[in-house]
């Protein structure tokens, strides 16, 4: 990556570290002294999160669309506000109507927030060049959860899940926002742009159909862990201290996968990374199953890895079948049914861990496979825009 996109680079890879720690993994810890506080089941909290990511799931495509007009500046600084808001709702609500009021406001700040969102930008910015400035901000936010859980974790034993709410809304106003107002280039003639322009069609073909799915099956299985991960590893027979402390090795992983996407992955088509990825959810699994909870650090780490590339996948892959034009709204399109898997993830593999326990891997695994044998039904010449 040259000395230009460095900057940009950094900054969208510290907005979004902070971004995805302080709106998408924190149900996985303060669902449960939530639930207390409000006098009700966890399932509760994990329910209104996933209306949250429903709401992300229908603006993605419109919010694609206007970043496709005028770039990520605009979109990407309003996103620090909302999500700053909903977080202090969150941090005030003492009933039920107001926690879920909360995280419906956040699912907005995570449409406009988060990876769709500054693939989008970089996108705008950098056209078919974007790949390597998209595995760039990829590399830094994959120590999302690593960086997220334990500050999480240190504000709840501290402060209490309230006043973390509020430090986390801070965060978002005083180191956010700046980097990206004032980092993200403003894109010359918008404004007339936005006056002018007509609503894209782009048809809905097969490719487009195929990654649609291969993204909800994987990010049905990223939503699943980032809400119950520790929980999961429980079940195998691992302690609390274990659970997290092979859930904090998951960033580690993503950044190591990432890598390996930059450097020697990136000399083939991303067909080849993505199919890769999908199988080491699947072989992690099969680990745990054999060595139980003892095998907790070496699942975080094979389905780290996986994620790791399979979020870099979720923009360049795109990308790469399809070119720059309208990359924005394309991805809102082809992501919207993956953010309403992940609404539906948290709180349907909540159900069937109080059922399956374990053997929940299986669902999770089967997913994984299902994408995989999608991916091979996916021409790899490029498309004319």
């Amino acid at each position: 990556m040259s000395q230009r996109q460095l900057p940009i680079i950094l900054a969208l890879g510290t907005t979004q570290t902070l971004a995805w720690a302080s709106s998408y993994y924190l149900p996985a810890l303060i669902a449960d002294p939530m639930a207390r506080d409000l006098g009700v089941s966890s399932n509760w909290i994990f329910g209104a999160f996933s209306a949250s990511l429903v709401i992300s799931a229908m603006l993605g495509p419109r919010i694609g669309r206007q970043i496709d007009l005028v770039g990520g500046r605009q979109v990407l600084s309003a996103s620090n506000l909302t999500i700053a808001a909903g977080l202090a709702l969150l941090g005030f609500a003492h009933s039920v109507p107001v926690m879920v009021f909360a995280w419906l406001v956040l699912g907005i700040g995570m449409a406009m927030g988060l990876y769709d969102a500054a693939f989008a930008a970089l996108g705008r910015i950098y056209g078919t060049e974007a790949r390597r400035p998209i595995t760039g901000i990829t590399l830094m936010a994959g120590f999302a959860s690593t960086v997220g859980w334990p500050l999480t974790a240190w504000g709840l034993s501290h402060i209490g899940w309230r006043e973390t709410c509020f430090a986390w809304a801070a965060a978002n106003i005083l180191i956010g926002l700046p980097l990206n107002f004032f980092m993200l280039p403003a894109i010359k003639g918008a404004k007339q742009a936005a006056a002018t322009a007509e609503k894209p069609h782009l048809p809905l073909d097969r490719t487009m159909v195929l990654l649609a799915f291969i993204f909800a099956a994987v990010w049905t299985v990223t939503g699943a862990m980032a809400a119950h991960f520790p929980r999961i590893l429980e079940t195998t027979g691992a302690t609390p201290a274990e659970a997290i402390a092979a859930g904090a090795l998951i960033g580690p992983a993503q950044v190591g996968a990432r890598m390996l996407e930059a450097g020697f992955l990136s000399r083939f088509h991303p067909l080849w990374s993505t199919r890769l990825a999908c199988l080491t959810h699947p072989i992690g699994a099969v680990i745990v199953a054999i060595f139980g909870g003892a095998a907790a650090s070496a699942f975080a780490l094979f389905h780290g890895s996986g994620n790791g590339i399979l979020t870099i996948a979720r923009g360049t892959l795109p990308l790469s079948i399809f070119g720059p034009k309208d990359f924005g709204y394309r991805l809102g399109i082809i992501g919207a049914p993956a953010r309403m898997a992940q609404a539906v993830a948290p709180l349907a593999f909540g159900l069937l861990i109080d059922v399956m326990g374990a053997k929940v891997l299986i669902v999770s695994s089967a997913l994984s496979l299902s994408a995989l044998a999608a991916l091979f039904l996916i021409r790899t010449k490029p498309r004319p825009d």
